[in-house]
């Protein structure tokens, strides 16, 4: 089969997480058709995550593409650039202070960058509900997909925008995530402000890191008064089993966490006992380095899907850059074959540096401040 020219294929993405639609927005601003498939049954039907920094160079560049980027300044949080570096025992040593004006990595809430995006495409766009099981057919196109509902449609090409278990990704590489070997354990707290106010004086208005070399705290400022703080340790994917533990019992996990954290300080330990709600259990997973695939001219794969890494403030920003790139290829060349390749000729490279460089950078989150961390975060504040 003759690729088709991107005017007159049926392009199909997979995932309406914040790559999948920028890659959607962009398509469209340059005049070509896209469907996007999620399987949430709405827009609102799930946890959106927490805070994410979008950077000067890589986020915002996606942004500006879409048309969307003053938008984002409207929404975005640059008082949250803040960042604070404590100890154990709950002592300053470094901090950085955002100047006036600085907007090299403003944050904004993730349900609120997706509702951006969403709000910017032709109605209809989304299609919520659909799950995808496979991708079919032949390599050279057209692609079948195939959702839990029993429906399929057939595409020219589809965007593998679906994370870190993509079923796109299946189509070209038998590559899957594997445990790094350092765990999140997600605690919220609402009405920081007025329910939490020694905490909120402690993080400050952006985020605040704690660590001994075993364990972690990393608080993060959302927007609307709410905080979520990850405790990050060194422990097995199935630590809560081994434990003895279910993801609801809340009072067992955090008689758990009290003992593994044992020796912090009071006001640091605040961070695991007045959490408003359950924990939220996030193993960290990556993809191996490097993960590369053959060319396929009808399945593109960007963000997690491509090149899983750890969660270092690189992942929704790599994503919407590689979504950028994309839907600029698909809007310039003949077909969608050379369009793919155009990609893949820029993304391969840049994901397996930047996977290289982050491989087993998970560790790093436990690790004690060096001395070069407190220059970077503003001196010893002893």
């Amino acid at each position: 089969m003759t690729s088709p020219t991107p005017a007159r294929a049926r392009i199909s993405v997979v995932g309406a997480g914040p790559g999948g639609l920028t890659c959607a927005r962009i398509l469209q601003r340059h005049g070509l058709d896209v469907t996007v498939y999620d399987r949430a049954p709405e827009a609102d039907s799930r946890n959106q995550g927490g805070s994410l920094d979008l950077h000067e160079d890589d986020g915002q560049i996606a942004l500006r593409e879409a048309g969307l980027l003053e938008e984002f300044f409207a929404l975005a949080r640059p008082e949250s650039q803040e960042m604070r570096q404590l100890d154990s025992s709950g002592r300053l040593l470094g901090h950085h202070v955002p100047a006036e004006g600085e907007t090299a990595a403003p944050e904004i809430d993730r349900g609120q960058l997706t509702g951006l995006l969403l709000r910017s495409l032709t109605p209809g766009t989304v299609r919520w509900g659909q799950a995808l099981t496979a991708v079919g057919g032949p390599a050279e196109g057209p692609r079948t997909l195939t959702f839990a509902d029993g429906t399929s449609v057939e595409t020219d090409l589809v965007i593998g925008a679906d994370g870190a278990f993509s079923r796109v990704r299946a189509a070209v590489s038998p590559a899957a995530p594997v445990h790094t070997g350092v765990h999140f354990l997600e605690a919220w707290f609402d009405d920081l402000d007025t329910r939490h106010p020694e905490l909120s004086e402690l993080v400050g208005k952006g985020n605040a890191h704690a660590a001994d070399g075993e364990r972690c705290l990393f608080a993060q400022r959302n927007s609307g008064g709410h905080m979520r703080v990850y405790l990050i340790r060194r422990t097995p994917a199935d630590w809560l089993a081994r434990a003895g533990l279910r993801p609801e019992d809340t009072e067992g996990i955090r008689a758990h966490l009290l003992r593994d954290y044992d020796g912090w300080s009071p006001e640091l330990l605040r961070l695991i006992t007045d959490n408003d709600g359950p924990y939220v259990d996030r193993p960290i997973l990556a993809l191996p380095v490097p993960h590369t695939w053959e060319h396929s001219p009808t399945v593109a794969l960007l963000g997690d899907a491509a090149h899983l890494m750890p969660p270092l403030g690189v992942g929704v920003n790599l994503a919407m850059l590689d979504a950028c790139e994309l839907a600029l290829a698909l809007s310039r060349c003949a077909t969608v074959d050379d369009a793919v390749r155009d990609y893949e000729k820029t993304m391969l490279p840049r994901s397996t540096e930047t996977a290289r460089m982050l491989d087993g950078g998970a560790e790093s989150l436990l690790e004690a401040p060096s001395p070069e961390d407190l220059a970077r975060f503003g001196g010893d504040r002893n």
